[in-house]
């Protein structure tokens, strides 16, 4: 007997949760509640008999079993949205790659507001860790968090620098006091990313890695322990926007030395088949970034 096919819009919960490793940041990213997608995958994972996660304090790990399904499904949804991109009308159709922590924190904020001054444009977001390929996945721009030159025929655009702020809830901020110098930092409960921009700031100025810090693989898990009072973080201002605006995080410090990385809008040099959609997102989304500079 065969088994069922599971639904299309379960498969593409359990994706994003695989990707994030984070029910409540595939959540922002599909704007659902993260109730909805913890719900979805369970069923997901009974109508499989399979347990696809271990669920952590700090987040969730794929099992064996389901690395190997998402690895599989991942590509499956992959070629699933290309060829529905080819058959829009005019293909006006595109796709973006970012990473994780700023698809959820950024980028689809953004193009909500996008999709009501374009209706007609779709835009599909593939967020992962790993660089896109542009030959093979579908990808007609990327955001890109480093520093040119990239790779050989890409052209690129600055988005944004890359910014750096130390941030913490505004109540955390009020009960430390002023920081003056880096060597403040060092008694506080401190957040740390994938990034290290914690231990790099301490090495760059001679002084040892406080012991104890608190570590999380994402940016938009620092964030969200920052948000939630568990000490200071330091990350990019572009993810930290709508906390910032909604003083639920507040920035005691900005990193003031040279840093030539910054987030980059990147595509292939020469024509592609939708060069006049590319041209309108690429518009909109630096203006939207100079606007909110």
């Amino acid at each position: 007997m065969n088994m069922r096919t599971p639904a299309l819009n379960a498969l593409k919960m359990f994706d994003c949760a695989a990707r994030h490793l984070n029910f409540r940041l595939a959540a922002e990213e599909l704007n659902l509640t993260q109730g909805a997608v913890a719900q979805q995958v369970r069923k997901l994972e009974s109508e499989l008999s399979v347990k696809l996660f271990h669920r952590r304090a700090r987040g969730l790990e794929l099992t064996s079993m389901g690395l190997e399904y998402y690895l599989q499904i991942s590509q499956a949804l992959k070629i699933i949205d290309q060829a529905t991109n080819k058959l829009r009308p005019e293909n006006r159709a595109i796709s973006i790659s970012a990473t994780p922590s700023l698809a959820s924190k950024w980028l689809v904020k953004k193009l909500a507001l996008f999709s009501k001054s374009y209706p007609d444009i779709q835009v599909s977001t593939h967020a992962g860790e790993n660089l896109a390929d542009f030959s093979t996945d579908g990808i007609a721009l990327a955001i890109r968090q480093g520093s040119p030159p990239f790779e050989e025929g890409l052209e690129y655009h600055l988005l944004t620098h890359e910014n750096l702020c130390a941030v913490c809830h505004p109540e955390y901020a009020l009960s430390i006091g002023e920081i003056s110098e880096v060597d403040d930092f060092a008694p506080l409960d401190l957040i740390e990313d994938s990034h290290k921009n914690w231990h790099k700031l301490f090495h760059g100025c001679s002084i040892d890695t406080p012991s104890g810090m608190i570590h999380f693989n994402q940016s938009a898990l620092a964030i969200e322990a920052a948000a939630n009072g568990q000490g200071i973080a330091i990350v990019p201002k572009i993810l930290v926007e709508d906390y910032l605006s909604q003083e639920k995080l507040e920035i005691i410090w900005h990193d003031n030395r040279d840093n030539p990385v910054g987030y980059y809008l990147v595509y292939p040099a020469g024509t592609s088949p939708n060069s006049e959609v590319l041209k309108i997102v690429l518009k909109w989304l630096l203006s939207a970034t100079s606007k909110s500079s």
